[in-house]
């Protein structure tokens, strides 16, 4: 993984532990929805909030069906130049 996807992977990292007031080590690189009971209809709900005022994205319906892992979320933000 370059340095850039690295630092974004952990921004991303971070920002779940925030939405979802999870423990550091629990939010790993390759993290899923439903990987952790926090992160659930309402914590990805949390999540996609999170996303939207940290990056000032804006997601939509389908957007939020398809950010479910942090691989998934790097890449959408990639995608929108925000890497």
């Amino acid at each position: 993984m370059d340095d850039i996807k690295t630092a974004l992977t952990r921004q991303i990292q971070n920002l779940l532990v925030e939405a979802l007031k999870a423990s550091p080590e629990m939010v790993t690189p390759e993290l899923s929805f439903g990987d952790l009971p926090q992160w659930d209809s309402m914590g990805h709900m949390e999540v996609m909030l999170a996303l939207e005022l940290h990056y000032g994205v804006e997601i939509n319906a389908d957007t939020i069906a398809n950010l479910v892992s942090i691989p998934a979320i790097c890449s959408y933000l990639e995608a929108n130049g925000h890497a």
